[in-house]
């Protein structure tokens, strides 16, 4: 899997989100997080941080587990993808 791959199933996922009501200001603002330091890991090039970076990917994952089965996919794939960037 690409970095511009990656970056498309963050995209995927800010659609997903948008399409629905059910999503409060600060689960927005943690997937608004989540992309910040993906985007910083693939501009940097350094793998120092994918820990704590999957970590959260993982929490969000879990919170959208059963109001946002959508969504919840994207973040399965955008895991996967850390794993696979080789950052």
């Amino acid at each position: 899997m690409t970095e511009q791959n990656l970056k498309q199933l963050l995209n995927s996922l800010h659609d997903a989100l948008e399409d629905t009501d059910k999503v409060d200001s600060d689960t927005l603002k943690l997937v608004q997080d989540l992309d910040e330091d993906i985007n910083r890991l693939l501009e940097a090039g350094s793998d120092d941080d994918v820990d704590n970076v999957m970590d959260r990917a993982k929490s969000v994952e879990t919170r959208f587990a059963v109001d946002h089965p959508v969504a919840e996919r994207f973040l399965r794939e955008i895991i996967d993808a850390l794993s696979k960037v080789g950052i």
